[in-house]
């Protein structure tokens, strides 16, 4: 070979490199990438990210639009991602409902942990209950369908349990009665069906729509809060239906 053809070729050999053109198309996402990103998913930062995903699905398109692909679009992912982590919607639900009950109960722990008289921590365990419900109203919906819910998984299991005893622990501290979740009598299972249907009726009420004759028959400026407080107190010492 010539000594100018060999330049020739070292030059060639030599020269950068230049980017690939791209297409003006987002690449997408596998079931391990993120997007918009080079690096991969790690293992369980991919399932918390579908979890997010589902989250924002929930309360954006409620329950009748979180499908599984409609998580995996959300999330930037392939549609086999949340197969691969939660085996089926079911799958799927369970867990985002159990995030759910587990920042519920927070909520109102730390509302009973910031008030200081039993009737104090009552009250504000009942505004935390609503005021989760009102921010959240598609997780708090879901917490309660159980027929879409997997109840013997064991994380949705145990966050709804530690919901269950804190709720029963507040109500019985409001009456100087230990209540324990394991065994109950009668009456101690009539407060805590008392005080759970006063709250959660309140709030599925407020949810739909249908406490807003009432709010507007009264004094402008009064809030749910206002009125949940009202529907409380009204029944402190009565058993349900008095007059």
């Amino acid at each position: 070979m010539k000594k100018a053809e060999m330049k020739r070729t070292r030059t060639r050999r030599a020269a950068p490199r230049l980017p690939l053109v791209s297409s003006g198309r987002p690449r997408r996402a596998t079931a391990a990438t993120g997007p918009g990103h080079d690096t991969p998913y790690h293992h369980g930062a991919l399932r918390d990210a579908l979890l997010e995903a589902a989250e924002r699905v929930l309360e954006r398109d409620g329950l009748p639009g979180l499908t599984l692909r409609a998580v995996a679009r959300e999330a930037g992912v392939s549609h086999a991602a949340p197969t691969h982590h939660f085996g089926d919607l079911t799958g799927l639900l369970s867990e985002l409902a159990a995030i759910g009950y587990l920042r519920f109960n927070a909520a109102m722990g730390a509302a009973r942990a910031a008030a200081t008289l039993p009737m104090e921590k009552a009250l504000a365990s009942a505004k935390a209950y609503v005021r989760y419900a009102r921010a959240h109203p598609g997780m708090y919906g879901l917490m309660f369908r159980t027929e879409r819910l997997d109840m013997t998984r064991p994380s949705l299991r145990e966050a709804a349990d530690a919901s269950f005893a804190g709720f029963a622990s507040g109500v019985g501290a409001d009456r100087h009665e230990p209540i324990a979740t394991e065994t109950l009598t009668l009456q101690q299972a009539g407060l805590l069906a008392h005080a759970w249907s006063l709250v959660h009726g309140f709030t599925t009420l407020l949810l739909d729509g249908r406490m807003t004759k009432i709010l507007r028959l009264l004094p402008e400026g009064t809030d749910p809060e206002a009125l949940l407080v009202a529907t409380l107190t009204s029944s402190v010492g009565r058993p349900p239906g008095a007059g």
